[in-house]
């Protein structure tokens, strides 16, 4: 016979069971970064420093609209980076510096922290937003990094946006091109075709430049969905004036990019060759995962200890899926924003701020 213990104590236990079954709810959190370098007021200006913040802004918003509605981690990230690339203050898609040669070279990756799983692009010329080719390669390919005209042709195959070499010509990062190789001696390449005939400076060239010769343009974003799942993002147009065929850190898993639910998810951005030669990304998260840092510590190890003397330049955005989020950089400025759910948007530049 069933007594009204025995239903009060199985209902209890089904209820429990059921609950177990349920997935936890987790506070989702972004932090986005848009490069360091030798960013200072005097030479950024108010206006230059108005149009990042409110670009910051806008980056942050795009991210935390697609988790706010229970998206994942990896839609807010290429969300967001869709807006950096399209963004010709940025050194990614649209605004992505010259090679020597007078083209432009993109790079990217992603990489999931539920699953490890991760896909890259490098030296990219015709894809109009690299981090979503870096996603095709993960999601729809057995690999993680392709390569120059065969990361072109898998785009197009894959239904990606494709753009002229002259969509992704800016007067501004041409002019500080042309700057670099007549002070290096060097000789200028011929003005791409298909682009306007060549114009004053603007202002959008002041704010670019204003980040000196140390200007490490990289984008990127690390994100950690309502269901606890982190990733991380990165894009970039690599380095200005660089010998063609160049890769940096950025699409390079480990260095420039890393995300495990283990430990964190990890964008940088600065000097890509001691970012590869000392794994950075991955440096950061295992110091999380097998010393115990809290992320912030990690993330200020290795920037700040073990980069910074050896003039590493640049700077880390982190975040792990019990919602810490941090940044940490080593120059003078980095362009940087974060929310975190039911808290509000923060934008900062300069290393005098939070």
């Amino acid at each position: 016979m069933l007594t009204f213990r025995g239903i009060f104590f199985g209902g209890i236990m089904m209820a429990a069971a059921a609950s177990a079954q349920q997935p936890q709810a987790h506070h989702w959190a972004i932090v986005v970064h848009g490069g360091a370098g030798d960013i200072v007021r005097a030479k950024l200006g108010p206006d230059g420093d108005k149009a990042y913040r409110a670009s910051l802004t806008r980056v942050v918003e795009a991210g935390a609209a697609v988790l706010d509605r229970g998206g994942s981690s990896l839609d807010a990230i290429e969300a967001a980076i869709h807006i950096m690339e399209d963004d010709p203050l940025f050194n990614a898609g649209h605004g992505a510096v010259f090679a020597a040669d007078g083209t432009n070279e993109m790079d990217s990756a992603i990489m999931d922290g539920a699953t490890l799983r991760a896909g890259a692009v490098a030296d990219v010329t015709r894809t109009r937003h690299p981090i979503s080719l870096a996603r095709a390669v993960m999601e729809k390919t057995p690999y993680v990094l392709l390569v120059g005209p065969g990361a072109d042709a898998f785009s197009a195959q894959a239904g990606l946006e494709q753009e002229p070499p002259s969509y992704f010509f800016t007067e501004s990062r041409w002019q500080s091109l042309v700057k670099q190789l007549e002070k290096e001696g060097k000789p200028i390449p011929p003005r791409p075709p298909g682009v306007p005939p060549p114009s004053q400076t603007i202002p959008i060239a002041q704010w670019q430049e204003a980040a000196g010769t140390r200007n490490y343009g990289t984008v990127g974003v690390v994100a950690l969905d309502k269901q606890g799942n982190i990733a991380a993002g990165t894009s970039t147009g690599g380095l200005q004036g660089k010998l063609p065929g160049r890769v940096g850190d950025s699409p390079l898993i480990g260095a420039g990019t890393y995300a495990s639910n283990q430990s964190c998810a990890v964008s940088g951005t600065g000097v890509g060759e001691y970012f590869i030669r000392y794994t950075v990304a991955r440096d950061v998260c295992g110091l999380v995962q097998y010393k115990g840092l809290t992320l912030q510590q990690a993330a200020d190890e290795v920037i700040h200890k073990k980069l910074e003397p050896i003039h590493g330049d640049g700077g880390v955005i982190a975040i792990t899926p019990d919602g810490q989020l941090v940044w940490s950089f080593n120059t003078p400025g980095m362009f940087r924003g974060r929310q975190a759910e039911g808290g509000t948007i923060e934008v900062h530049i300069y290393n005098d701020e939070p």
